[in-house]
């Protein structure tokens, strides 16, 4: 099939301004004229993504984060037209196509993720409603009702804490497990949790039917504690945890 000629055009204009090194000038258009294109384009993305990650940015100096940049610019073919999602694609292409580089630093690529969390939960136009949650229900009793706008993570690399000052050059022995969410004043944090309470979460959001202390009592099982009422009692401490910061939004009606 005879591609027409101005789609022809089309493909080598694009190809040009993605990677100029590898694909060269069209004909009939002068480098100058390209230029501006080339240059305006690589810059909204390049700052887009600089303001959408902060701290990875300030962490890589001019020349790795400027090839890093040009690598996904030219690679990275994205399944989204909206400039507001270039960053999850940004997360693809770091997690699927980037190849790794002596400047790139331990745990770069989770470090990119918590910050795409904190972003997507701050751009999220999702509505919390509470018609049919008691916010002053049972937590034992009943079943907890998650915030949509909490995300719980687990991470080797102790990512809320990175920055130009605090490069761990290897993940430590124990995981780093968060929740990041937004708050009633839209305000997006984080809450570090412990083990315990990461499996709680998980336990409670994967099984539809458990109640609180299904979920406790589930858990207490697994480590074979010798006094369940501890293990019941620091389940209902977490769980009341939770829901001060606003995690958890009550109970099901």
């Amino acid at each position: 099939m005879t591609i027409p000629a101005f789609k022809k055009h089309q493909y080598e204009f694009t190809a040009h301004i993605r990677d100029p090194d590898a694909n060269k000038l069209p004909e009939g258009i002068e480098d100058r004229r390209m230029g501006i294109y080339r240059d305006l384009l690589y810059n909204n993305i390049e700052g887009f993504i600089a303001s959408g990650f902060p701290v990875l940015r300030e962490i890589y100096d001019d020349e790795n984060w400027h090839r890093m940049i040009r690598d996904f610019f030219a690679r990275h073919h994205s399944q989204s037209p909206y400039f507001l999602e270039i960053s999850q694609e940004f997360i693809d292409y770091l997690q699927n196509e980037s190849e790794a580089q002596p400047g790139d630093p331990a745990g770069m690529v989770e470090l990119a993720h918590y910050e795409w969390v904190e972003l997507a939960l701050h751009v999220s136009d999702e509505n919390i409603s509470i018609e049919n949650i008691d916010v002053n229900g049972d937590l034992l009793n009943a079943r907890p009702v998650f915030s949509p706008l909490a995300w719980p993570l687990v991470y080797q690399f102790p990512v809320h804490t990175m920055g130009p000052d605090n490069l761990p050059q290897e993940a430590p022995e124990q995981p780093t497990y968060l929740v990041v969410y937004r708050n009633r004043n839209d305000k997006v944090n984080f809450l570090e949790i412990n083990p315990v309470t990461a499996r709680l979460i998980h336990l409670l959001q994967e099984n539809e039917s458990y109640k609180g202390i299904d979920a406790i009592e589930h858990i207490s099982k697994e480590m074979n504690h010798p006094n369940p009422d501890v293990v019941k009692q620091g389940g209902l401490a977490a769980l009341e945890e939770l829901q001060r910061y606003g995690i958890l939004l009550g109970t099901e009606k």
